[in-house]
């Protein structure tokens, strides 16, 4: 187990903040975790590769991250589905990639999600039609206050767009430190979102030969055209959440606003808050040392001296520019500290 006392935190969030923290803890099997839990002090925040945190401040109290690998198949089912343990602290696209190599199908669209699988499966990550939901079968995690070894199925998880019980009412309760996948042998292609489709056909492939390495390729070649590297520009993937409006209320828009991209969700359609954010013109632009990605205004990044603060600046101001264009209030999907 890995202890350190005002431990810089610039290498665990990708916006690039040199943040501290009292006391880190880095733990790498469930028996350190559960001594971790034992000797917890509060406040304490645990954390993936912080791709989804944005640090306004000092965080005065423990991080706690998992250094828990593994990926082993646990159990083959009838009918071909595959049961996969994953550590809480392996890399997430590091999990996609042993699936497609495997020949384990229902990962591919989540190809090059930043973070780890234990953060994925609070988080409910998705991208190109696809959530993390749809491959859960258990959650295991421990019980902070009582040290109880817990598990949850998909349906106990409550998962919802960018939502679990692990974010609402067991939120600072409990802790993963494994997932369990379902995935499948039989690979079925889903292309209905973000312009899969177009990008195959614009290279003349056949939909109808398309493999689960094609379609991961193709995810990560799209993505990487659309987001910048961590690395070199501090960011967290999409800031914000994509808003889901009512019925009447798209009809409203879509009357004003008709080349508006949309697309059905629970509750209502879903409206790309990425293309709403760039019909208020910031696309591109800054404010301070804060601003929104060229190639696509749903990320903001650090320009290389932001702070926190000013990060959340630009966030509640392009917030407000959208409200007040739209009528459509655009929340963040970043953990803000």
């Amino acid at each position: 187990m890995k202890q350190c006392n005002d431990y810089s935190l610039l290498q665990h969030n990708t916006f690039g903040i040199d943040a501290k923290c009292r006391l880190f803890i880095e733990y790498d099997s469930l028996d350190e975790l559960m001594l971790a839990v034992k000797t917890l002090k509060m406040p304490f925040l645990h954390i993936g590769q912080g791709s989804n945190l944005l640090f306004t401040q000092d965080f005065n109290g423990t991080i706690l991250h998992s250094a828990i690998k593994g990926i082993n198949v646990k159990e083959r089912l009838t009918g071909g589905d595959v049961l996969l343990e994953v550590g809480s602290g392996e890399t997430w696209d590091d999990v996609v990639e042993y699936c497609v190599s495997h020949n384990l199908h229902g990962a591919e669209n989540l190809s090059l999600i930043p973070g780890e699988a234990g953060a994925a499966a609070v988080q409910n990550i998705g991208a190109y039609g696809s959530e993390i939901k749809d491959i859960v079968h258990e959650v295991h995690c421990i019980d902070i206050s009582s040290g109880e070894l817990r598990k949850f199925n998909a349906d106990e998880c409550k998962y919802a767009y960018r939502k679990s019980i692990f974010k609402t009412e067991l939120k600072g309760r409990c802790i993963i430190y494994k997932v369990v996948l379902r995935l499948k042998t039989e690979f079925k292609p889903r292309l209905e979102y973000g312009g899969l489709k177009s990008y195959f056909e614009q290279k003349g492939v056949s939909l109808s030969s398309i493999t689960a390495k094609d379609l991961r390729d193709a995810i990560i070649e799209i993505r990487r055209a659309k987001l910048p590297d961590p690395q070199i520009t501090g960011n967290a993937g999409s800031f914000f959440m994509n808003p889901i409006v009512a019925t009447d209320v798209f009809n409203c828009l879509i009357s004003a606003y008709p080349t508006m991209p949309h697309y059905p969700a629970d509750g209502g359609i879903k409206v790309p808050a990425g293309w709403l954010i760039e019909q208020c013109g910031w696309k591109g632009k800054s404010l301070g040392n804060a601003g929104v990605y060229r190639n696509q205004a749903l990320v903001l990044v650090n320009n290389g001296k932001a702070t926190g603060s000013e990060v959340v600046n630009l966030c509640e101001t392009i917030r407000r520019d959208v409200k007040e264009k739209f009528g459509i209030t655009i929340n963040p999907e970043v953990n803000i500290i």
